[in-house]
């Protein structure tokens, strides 16, 4: 007790010392409040780990403390341990070392999910729907999916043994770790024979190398004309390298993004520092509700001067400049600094995190303060909301059985057994179920469980409540029992009647048995609503230039 007494001691010791700097980086005004509220939480956690009737864990208290109070700000303002700097490296480098494999829970189970092309785990063998069984001895029974994740994970060129289980047969494997880059530009290729499509998944430090790989080989290789360039799901990352992609499509010299924050050091101005790499190519970029941060300056600077076309759904609308500052002890803190603001002048975030409603909740920016701006031409737009499409193309809703089917991993079940039977098939933008094939789907979901609820059955529930208490569903039960029963048959039609919505999404699955993930997005795009749009404005010169102009 007298030891871990002196060593809080001098815990406090070091929040005495703290205050000394405090004066260097803190406004005279604020000075006087931030050193008396540091005292006051060195003293209370030095009594609290001293007299607290049950013994505390002092670090445990601090990361809770601390988590608390960057909670109550915003949530991309987050305290990184020690412990967690490797997460923190593969946000900003996407690179890791393990053995290149998703996995999944499935049925309480955890699978290989679907390994990464030419990774360590690829070429050892394994395979989508192998069931984990020990990783370097250590049995995995009982472990979540972030703790098993941590077991495969380790430093490159490090050797592992899995042992796993495939359709009842148990087998072994040795693999060899190495450094994997999930590559920020997953698939790019020729849509027909004027359209490039360039997918980007992620800003990490090389998105815009890549995007210049891919778009150079598009344009010198392939004859591209015009650009579909994807960025839903893309969740942002690194700011210059959104401001070097935007400069790949507009003049040297021209502004892309200011940041403004509370110490004039963040007040900056970015620009497009080289010759674009085509600054007149017909270009559409795609978004979606998950297209957020970098995403965000790719596509409303682009927007703003007028040089795309932005179709899909309205952007997350996160507006918020972070940076990383170096702690003691090898932690780091991100913390938001600036709000950044695209070349019409307009910031698009959405929640203003500094006024929170009487819950605590964050609640948009009022319709009544969000501003109207101009784009380069004279178009209008609105700040606060995000990134607004030119051209909005709804998400199709999902019928509740494909849903149900998603829930229960019956697509990825269904998809090892078929890889498993079959070698090889077509090319991943080529291949189609055949009915026959089809057919054997839907035996195959006879043997298994699956449940959901239409909206007719809720609908007709309530009906049935309302009837019994008005006292009139005994005079009509019969009625009643006929209309349950014909919807129960209609039910049982719904592998035929959604056909043409499962279908694709099972065939996807399939794809990535064979090509992965470039597979995956290949085969995706012929029934993509958001694709069918790009191709239709871009075949139109006169209704894509007349998109862009007020």
């Amino acid at each position: 007790m007298k030891l871990r007494a002196k060593k809080l001691v001098i815990a406090a010791a070091l929040f005495t010392v703290a205050l000394l700097g405090i004066r260097a980086v803190v406004p005279g005004d604020n000075l006087f409040e931030v050193s008396k509220n540091l005292e006051i939480f060195a003293t209370l956690y030095k009594e609290l780990n001293l007299y607290y009737v049950d013994e505390t864990q002092p670090g445990d208290l601090m990361k809770t403390g601390i988590d608390a109070m960057l909670e109550s700000l915003d949530p991309y303002t987050n305290y990184i341990t020690e412990s967690n700097i490797e997460d923190y490296r593969f946000m900003t480098t996407g690179q890791y070392g393990g053995i290149g494999s998703l996995i999944r829970t499935v049925d309480g189970e955890v699978f290989i999910s679907e390994p990464y092309e030419d990774s360590p785990a690829q070429k050892a063998g394994l395979k989508a729907g192998d069931k984990l069984i020990k990783i370097d001895g250590v049995s995995i029974k009982g472990k979540n999916q972030e703790q098993i994740s941590s077991l495969l994970k380790g430093q490159s060129g490090t050797d592992l043994t899995v042992k796993y289980d495939r359709f009842g047969e148990v087998d072994e494997v040795t693999l060899k770790r190495e450094d994997i880059k999930i590559p920020d530009v997953p698939y790019y290729g020729m849509i027909d024979e004027k359209v490039g499509y360039i997918s980007l998944n992620s800003f990490t430090q090389t998105a815009s190398k890549e995007v210049r790989k891919a778009f150079v080989e598009l344009k010198n290789e392939h004859g591209m004309q015009k650009l579909i360039f994807d960025l839903r799901g893309n969740g942002g990352g690194l700011l210059g390298e959104a401001i070097n992609i935007v400069n790949f499509f507009v003049p040297k010299g021209q502004e892309v993004v200011r940041t403004k924050g509370k110490i004039p050091e963040w007040d900056k101005t970015y620009i497009a520092l080289n010759e674009p790499l085509d600054a007149e190519i017909p270009l559409v970029v795609l978004v979606d509700q998950s297209s957020a941060s970098a995403s965000e300056i790719v596509s409303g600077s682009l927007q703003d001067l007028d040089r795309a076309i932005i179709i899909g759904n309205t952007s997350f609308g996160k507006g918020l400049v972070q940076q990383t500052k170096d702690l003691q002890y090898n932690s780091k803190l991100k913390l938001t600094v600036a709000k950044y603001y695209i070349p019409s002048g307009r910031c698009i975030q959405k929640l203003d995190y500094s006024h929170k409603n009487s819950d605590g909740i964050v609640e948009a920016v009022p319709d009544s303060l969000l501003k109207k701006f101009q784009t380069l031409n004279g178009r209008e737009v609105i700040d606060g909301r995000g990134i607004e499409p030119d051209i909005k193309v709804e998400n199709e809703e999902f019928p509740h059985i494909l849903v149900s089917l998603l829930t229960e991993n019956l697509f990825f079940k269904y998809a090892n057994e078929y890889a498993r039977d079959h070698t090889q098939i077509a090319s991943a933008a080529d291949f189609d179920l055949s009915d026959e094939e089809y057919s054997d789907f839907v035996k195959y979901l006879k043997g298994q469980s699956y449940q959901y609820t239409t909206d007719t059955e809720k609908e007709f529930e309530k009906l049935v409540d309302i009837a019994k208490e008005e006292k009139y569903y005994s005079i009509t039960e019969e009625a009643f029992n006929k209309m349950e029963e014909a919807i129960s048959s209609k039910k049982n039609n719904d592998l035929e009647l959604f056909k043409s919505e499962i279908e694709p999404i099972l065939e996807n699955e399939i794809v990535s048995r064979y090509y992965f993930q470039k597979g995956r997005i290949e085969n995706s795009l012929a029934e993509d609503l958001a694709i069918d749009s790009s191709l239709q404005i871009l075949a139109n010169a006169d209704e894509y230039s007349k998109l862009l102009k007020p």
